[in-house]
């Protein structure tokens, strides 16, 4: 099956950047999409909720401009992450928004709704919905997703259990639709790799934490210089799902983090999780990629270094 041209037009990279709680805004999305990556960011960053509509159209103006200005190098498209889960009150409203600015890609989270991609699929737009296993994949089609993005180990925040090779491979045995493929992908070769082994696009978010342009504190910045592997906690505690994050912002909240308790699923509430203390803005998320990112640098610049690293790893291939 062809990639729909919102996924394959404008790209400079098979790249989706990953929608980023807290961290992601305007500026970061912006950048992302003039890099030629498709930029995102989660509905529920804009606080309150009325901020929503002021983003869309600042992000729907800016890169109106600047096609019109680089015809010859147009901007990627731009993504909005809605939380499909009942604990978050704001889904009605945020989605009619999407609606009424024709986002282009919504990637949905938490819940596959067909009334979701239906309002998105009213204008035009994609929906891409993110899953963590073989069951929910098959669930999210059925109703009504256009593709998929499979998050496996190793992915920054939430994330599945399973190795991006078994994940893949499965969805890829009866889906030949857009696929996705989230999890330490945080170098060109890494890219390229999620393609071979049957996804059309990255998913890539941790490098993108530690850029000018992010939302994030210069500490939490740094820390992810310094981390490696090794650094990262998988634990369901902060938020009742399943993430990984950063074993350095667990210690200086005073929590050890090889005895982290395990939270309850069902009294999740996504809303809490997003606007409390724990997580996201104390407890930071991070993937297991976290030990390629050697310093703080623009989004420009770290495109650059993806896109230089793909090639040199298709060329290397190619060669022997």
């Amino acid at each position: 099956m062809a990639l729909p041209p919102v996924l394959k037009n404008n790209l400079r990279l098979p790249v989706v950047a990953s929608p980023l709680f807290i961290i992601s805004h305007p500026e970061l999305t912006l950048a992302q999409c003039k890099a030629g990556i498709v930029g995102s960011f989660p509905a529920l960053n804009a606080r309150p909720e009325s901020q929503l509509d002021e983003w869309l159209a600042m992000i729907t103006e800016d890169l109106a401009a600047h096609n019109a200005a680089n015809p010859a190098r147009p901007a990627a498209p731009f993504a909005v992450n809605q939380i499909v889960h009942t604990s978050n009150k704001r889904l009605e409203h945020d989605l009619m928004l999407c609606v009424k600015y024709k986002v282009p890609l919504v990637i949905s989270s938490l819940g596959a709704v067909p009334e979701v991609n239906a309002a998105i699929h009213s204008y035009g737009g994609t929906v891409l919905h993110d899953v963590i296993n073989n069951r929910h994949a098959n669930s999210a089609i059925r109703k009504g997703a256009d593709g998929l993005i499979a998050v496996a180990a190793g992915a920054g925040g939430h994330a599945g259990p399973l190795s991006p090779f078994a994940l893949v491979q499965e969805i890829r045995s009866w889906f030949d639709g857009p696929l996705l493929l989230a999890g330490a992908i945080a170098t060109g070769g890494g890219v390229l790799a999620a393609q071979a082994m049957g996804a059309d696009l990255a998913y890539v978010g941790t490098p993108f934490i530690a850029t000018k342009e992010a939302r994030a504190s210069e500490a939490y910045k740094q820390a992810l210089v310094e981390a490696g592997a090794a650094d990262i906690v998988y634990s369901n505690y902060f938020t009742g799902i399943h993430g990984n994050y950063l074993k350095s912002s667990i210690v200086a909240a005073g929590m050890d983090p090889d005895n982290l308790p395990v939270a309850d699923p069902s009294k999740m509430d996504f809303d809490k999780a997003v606007t409390g203390a724990k997580a996201w803005k104390d407890i930071w998320g991070a993937g297991q990629g976290v030990g390629s990112i050697q310093a703080v640098e623009p989004v420009s610049a770290l495109v650059d270094r993806l896109e230089g690293e793909y090639q040199a790893a298709r060329a290397r291939i190619l060669s022997e």
